[in-house]
């Protein structure tokens, strides 16, 4: 694994719970606990040093090694005040428990901790994928045209396999509702807003009527990713390019699966689209030659599922619209200083750009 390093903080990592006690913040990580916890289900043996890996913009990520050379991966809530039911990552573990033996793209779950006492918070561990995590720059081997279109191919080929799940006989009834998956969207991101919001911003507002009163009717219920997109996927460090792990299952539920080609479609960058925002913080590589168009991208998922395509606007109109609540969330944690990412304390301006980005899709036509 080669994602994106993220900073870590002098007060995120301590060796026991007293070292603690005279910090302003609650510790990520205490590594004494953490090492008996791991010794009891020989996961490795010896000293453990943890280094922050991901974007970090959201739930933690960590790389663990291992003083006999062990390496595996702990994934953990941000630190509190956190919004509602946001940030399980027991549930998340859960859906990668059920999704390992079948056809989806999921690193495997080594063990989960279910206590708040060990580190401070529940979290779960997971096998060290190799390979490398395309958010900037694409790697000197998958760098060609060619490359390029069969990165664009696996993305899509992924999520396919990812909607074609079964998921009643994977064990999952019960994860999320598979009626309704729309309307609770609707809802439950107009409520994050009232708690997550730091001004008024009317392009919100605007836009969470227009969807209400343009709402499509959903097909038949998948597993839907939640955020879907190339950087949280995973390539083999070799080519030709092949898509090894799909990650960060935060978000998933049981709903409507082209909330997840709206979201990619969202966060995918053309050659000719306007520089800047989150797309392009995000999303910028895909202007390289090679890489699929949108509509490409729409096409292959259509002949390979046979779903309708009619109705997608709407779609990408709810992962703006979406993006705009949650990255006001992180926003809002940034400003009271509860996380140290510097991409999220800059990003006040930016949930104002998605708003407006929304409002033109849905108005556009």
């Amino acid at each position: 694994m080669r994602p994106v390093s993220s900073a870590s903080a002098p007060d995120d990592i301590v060796k026991t719970h007293a070292e603690a006690e005279g910090n302003s913040r609650p510790p990520l990580l205490v590594l004494e606990p953490l090492r008996e916890f791991l010794d009891a289900r020989e996961l490795g043996a010896g000293a453990i040093s943890a280094e922050p890996i991901g974007e970090g913009h959201s739930n933690v990520t960590y790389l663990l090694t291992r003083e006999d050379g062990s390496e595996l991966v702990l994934r953990r809530p941000p630190r509190p005040p956190l919004p509602p039911s946001a940030h399980d990552v027991l549930r998340e573990a859960r859906l990668l428990q059920a999704l390992w033996p079948t056809t989806a793209r999921v690193p495997r779950v080594l063990a989960v901790g279910k206590s708040e006492e060990l580190i401070g918070s529940p979290f779960y561990l997971m096998e060290r994928v190799v390979g490398d995590v395309i958010v900037s720059s694409v790697p000197e081997q998958l760098d060609a045209p060619q490359e390029r279109k069969r990165i664009s191919e696996e993305l899509i080929d992924a999520l396919v396999e990812i909607h074609a799940v079964d998921w009643q006989a994977a064990g999952l009834e019960g994860f999320g509702k598979p009626t309704g998956y729309l309307e609770r969207q609707l809802r439950r991101f107009g409520g994050l807003w009232e708690l997550n919001r730091t001004r008024e911003i009317p392009e919100v507002e605007r836009v969470g009527k227009w969807m209400a009163e343009n709402l499509p009717e959903s097909g038949p219920a998948t597993i839907v990713h939640g955020d879907y997109r190339l950087g949280n996927t995973m390539y083999a460090p070799q080519a030709p390019a092949r898509l090894t792990a799909v990650l960060d299952w935060e978000m998933a539920t049981i709903g409507d699966p082209l909330a997840d080609l709206g979201y990619l479609c969202m966060m995918w960058t053309e050659g000719g689209d306007p520089k800047g925002g989150m797309r392009e913080y995000l999303g910028g590589v895909t202007r390289a030659n090679g890489f699929l168009t949108r509509g490409e991208l729409i096409a292959r998922y259509e002949e390979r599922t046979g779903r309708s395509m009619r109705d997608l606007r709407w779609y990408t109109t709810l992962a703006l619209w979406k993006s705009a609540v949650f990255m006001e969330g992180n926003y809002k944690r940034a400003v009271a200083g509860t996380t140290d990412d510097p991409y999220l304390k800059q990003f006040g301006e930016g949930v104002v750009e998605l708003a407006r980005q929304a409002e033109g899709v849905a108005y556009g036509g």
